[in-house]
């Protein structure tokens, strides 16, 4: 526990059998209570790797999407008894490392979510990240930082921490089940007025780390930039979404 509020690391994983072990070996066990893993159906042996861990394993027995697995994921956490819940990777992109610091500034009360940023510290093309996803991350967080009218260094790292209070109070389930899942998670939780704060995060770009494909991250793309306009059209009373109902009687917050 940290200041006695339960910590819990959740790792979607998906063909992670090469790095889970790397990246559970890091994490910081002192303030972590447990570890949970969601194998998306895999088509290696994640999920017995994980097992032989000692980690806390549900199998998806159809590939439920990136978004999908994070919905598992929280719903497993919280029903865990979760204060923290702290998302990473398996693929060791991200280090484990800074779980502690993350999941500090969630009990310190400052912040309600808390984002592993490649971008503040400067190092992300030094770690391999591709020019071209450089380029866009900066051009896609730059339109949201308008259009959502906060300031981010970035909107789309995938390591995260968050309070119980906003997973329980974010209407998760009516996310994208694909990639875009966590740009919409970061809309809503401006929208409903959650507190984000960020830490430089170090990331490794190599042959095992998962990433997606051109194909894939143009239609990510594309998928964050709808978002930003549902954000705002709801924001102007024009049209309501889906994505910022309060409950599921389609109540929107004020």
């Amino acid at each position: 526990m940290l200041h006695q509020k339960k910590v819990v690391v959740v790792m979607p994983a998906y063909n992670a059998s090469k790095t889970l072990e790397m990246t559970y070996n890091e994490i910081p066990m002192d303030i972590v209570d447990e570890v949970i893993l969601v194998d998306d159906a895999s088509r290696d042996d994640t999920a017995d790797k994980a097992r032989e861990l000692g980690i806390h394993t549900i199998i998806h027995a159809k590939n439920q999407g990136y978004g999908g697995n994070q919905k598992t994921c929280y719903r497993e956490a919280l029903s865990k008894g979760a204060d923290v819940v702290v998302m990473l990777h398996p693929d060791y992109q991200y280090s484990p490392r800074l779980i502690t610091a993350m999941a500090s500034m969630i009990v310190s009360g400052h912040y309600d979510l808390v984002l592993g940023s490649r971008i503040l510290g400067g190092q992300a093309l030094k770690g391999g990240m591709p020019l071209y996803k450089y380029v866009a991350n900066r051009l896609l967080t730059f339109i949201e930082n308008i259009a959502l009218g906060v300031k981010l260094s970035e909107y789309h790292t995938g390591y995260r921490a968050f309070s119980r209070k906003v997973l329980e109070n974010l209407p998760l389930e009516t996310n994208s089940d694909d990639f875009v899942f966590d740009n919409e998670m970061l809309a809503q939780a401006v929208y409903f007025g959650f507190h984000i704060g960020e830490i430089s995060c170090p990331t490794k770009y190599f042959e095992d780390a998962s990433s997606i494909n051109f194909r894939r991250s143009v239609k990510y793309g594309f998928g964050v930039i709808a978002t930003s306009i549902q954000f705002l059209l709801q924001k102007w009373g024009i049209k309501k979404s889906s994505l910022f109902r309060k409950d599921e009687t389609g109540e929107t917050a004020d």
